[in-house]
Order: C-alpha cells, then structure tokens, then sequence
C-alpha cells in the first residue's frame, strides 16, 4: 500500500553552520532574512578587518545582536580568523568564556576577504594543538590557492596536501569541512571515522558549472568553491539527505550587491538565507527522503558542536508555488536572491 505524500512537515527549528552577515547596513538589511527561520548560525569572520581576537568576536557579536529585530529568537555563534600570528591562549580564552564556538581556516586568498589567511601552515601548528587539546573545531575553506592548480580541482588537492597533513600532525583535532563541492569530500568524511565533519551549501545541491556557464555567464551563481560537475552534486545530494551524522547544513550565504557581483571581476557569493528552507524541501522531496530533512538541517550540526537541538518548532507546507523577492534592499545596495531555476511549493508556515 503506497502511503500518501506528506504536505505538511514539523522540524526543529533549524540551524545554519555557515553564515555570512557582513557588517553595517548590510548586516542590518540581511541578519532578518536568517532570524526569521533559523535558531542559530555560524558566523564568519572574514570582515576587513577580520575578527581575530575575542574582544574583536565579542565586539561583532554585540553588533549581530542589536541589529536583531525585535522579539527574534536568534543566537550567532562566533568565529575567530586564523592567522600565523594568531594567539594560542586568546583562543583558548574566547572558547572557555563561550565568546568564539570554532576557528576559521583561510588558505590565503582563497576566497571574499581571505587575503590574511594562512601561507605557512607550520606556523599555526600551536594553536590546532590548543585547540585540539580543549575540543574546539578548526572550519576550513577547503582549497588550495596555488595557481598551477585547476579551479575544479582545488578542493581535491586541498584534502591530499593540507587537511591530511593536519590530521596526521594534529590528531584529535575536530575539522569541519565547510561547503563541499565534490565525491572527493564526501567519501573523504564518509571514510574516516572521528573528529570530521562537512557542511553543504543550498546552492551546491541546485547546481553545477553548467548553471553557471552554459549559454551564458550568470554572475549571480558565481560563488567560492565554484560548483563541480553534475556527478558532484548528486554526490551531495545522496550525503545530505542520507541523514548521516556527519554531514549538516551550512549555507554559505554571502550577500553582495549586485553592483559588486555584476563587476568584469565580480564577486564570489550567493545569498539564500531568505529561500533556503524551501528550496532545501523541494531537494529532500524530490530525493523521497523528507523525514531526513530535520536531521540535515536541525540536529547533526547541533550534535557534532555538542549544543542541544531548538527546543521551538517549524512548520513546513507543501501547495501552490510561493514567490519570493527576486532582490532585497539594502543601505549599501540591492542584493539578487538565490534562484534554483524551478518552482517552490514548500513554505514556511507563519
């Protein structure tokens, strides 16, 4: 007997494992579009200046939240920016007095304000060992930066030359691998068996390089790691809603103004925080797999960072397509929505 398709769906009230907020206007005009749906978000650091100390993650976090609106229920989590000059003991402090929940790992210049990421590797060994030592998780923009290597494979290289060496020379340390792109990451988390973890973006599960040169150049499906080929993103797609534990939602929302995106050399980002619950069901439903979305969304992340899940509820509706604004305003500019390209009929109830 087939059982009838589900319509209505109550999760958890998710969490987002990767976000970006920007700062000022920006950050006032987009933080609503993520408080509305979501408990909690990672946030990043890569501001100019970056956020690499506690007092600076204190000072960003106090920002986020006297730009909430009012009565959201909504906690950033802060990130601090790894630099070679990066203090062991600032970091340590920032974990234990509960200001930074993670590290961020920039390879230098690899993607929106990395230009003081990390070159020598060596040089940060201290502080992955403080880390490793009080269980706080190192994020890493899994690519390599060298420029013999062919954009569509620098996630690949990344995980043989950097993130295996860190694994070996600092073991026991708990890494994130945030907005995976390829089969490589998907069976390199599937294959070990402790301390790892990846997150994967709305986008990556909608698209592949085609969407973003086939026929045209579109901009505003541009974003950092660049979409893979098609056999990529089924690989993501089977990791996300497999409901294995390790593998969460991290959006990887980064507003920029279309001016900005629209430029000869454009900007790397896609902002989805206002779609990203819709499009996320039409994902697990069109794969059949919908009771799996809460774990992706609302309770893997939680676990693997060892917080509870939200104990407040959503409710998802599946009927007539509902239309989002194409473009939100903000002080610095207009900034295009995420378009998956079909129609969504999952809402979030109000």
């Amino acid at each position: 007997m087939t059982s009838a398709p589900i319509t209505r769906l109550s999760i958890s009230r998710p969490d987002d494992w990767h976000l970006h907020l920007r700062d000022g206007a920006m950050l006032r005009a987009v933080l609503p579009e993520t408080a509305r749906h979501f408990a909690r978000a990672l946030v990043m650091p890569n501001l100019v200046p970056p956020v690499v100390t506690a007092a600076q993650a204190g000072a960003y976090r106090d920002r986020i939240l006297a730009a909430l609106p009012e009565g959201a229920a909504f906690q950033p989590l802060m990130t601090l920016y790894l630099t070679e000059e990066t203090d062991p003991a600032d970091v340590a402090r920032a974990h234990a007095q509960g200001i930074a929940t993670a590290v961020k790992l920039y390879p230098a210049g690899a993607t929106t304000n990395a230009a003081s990421g990390v070159r020598d590797f060596d040089k940060v060994r201290p502080v992955l060992e403080r880390m490793a030592e009080i269980g706080m998780p190192l994020c890493v923009h899994g690519e390599v930066t060298d420029p013999a290597v062919d954009i569509f494979d620098r996630e690949a290289v990344f995980i043989d030359r950097v993130l295996k060496p860190i694994r070996r020379k600092v073991p026991g340390l708990r890494i994130v691998m945030e907005h995976v792109t390829t089969e490589d990451a998907v069976d390199f988390v599937r294959d070990t068996h402790k301390d790892l973890a990846a997150t994967i973006t709305t986008h990556h599960l909608i698209i592949n390089r085609n969407h973003i040169l086939a026929g045209g150049i579109r901009p505003h499906f541009y974003c950092l790691p660049v979409a893979k080929r098609e056999k990529h993103r089924i690989a993501l797609v089977q990791a996300a809603v497999s409901g294995d534990p390790r593998f969460f939602l991290g959006t990887d929302s980064a507003p920029h103004t279309d001016a900005n995106k629209l430029l000869p050399c454009g900007c790397a980002g896609i902002f989805s925080a206002t779609n990203t619950l819709s499009c996320l069901a039409e994902v697990f439903d069109a794969a059949g797999r919908l009771k799996d979305l809460e774990a992706f969304v609302s309770i893997n992340g939680a676990k693997f960072y060892g917080l509870p899940r939200s104990d407040r509820k959503l409710t998802l509706v599946k009927g007539a397509p509902v239309a989002y604004p194409p473009q939100i305003e903000t002080g610095d500019g207009p900034v295009t929505t995420f378009d998956p390209g079909f129609p969504l009929h999952w809402r979030v109830e109000a």
